[in-house]
């Protein structure tokens, strides 16, 4: 679980931003879309492959 303990003379904004930094690195969101529905390993083997045809035709385009 994540939690962010309040240092004295620190604003409930500066903490919440701490925490939502905190929240966004630990990929909980991410995992939860990821589990939300079941995906057929053939379909993530593609999607997989889809994925990095396309990050290798960008990295190929930056170069040029």
């Amino acid at each position: 679980m994540i939690g962010v303990t309040i240092q004295s003379n620190e604003s409930i904004d500066r903490a919440l931003r701490r925490f939502k930094k905190k929240y966004e690195r630990s990929g909980v969101l991410r995992e939860f879309k990821k589990r939300a529905f079941f995906v057929k390993p053939s379909v993530e083997r593609r999607m997989a492959r889809l994925k990095a045809a396309r990050r290798q035709h960008r990295a190929q385009m930056e170069a040029e």
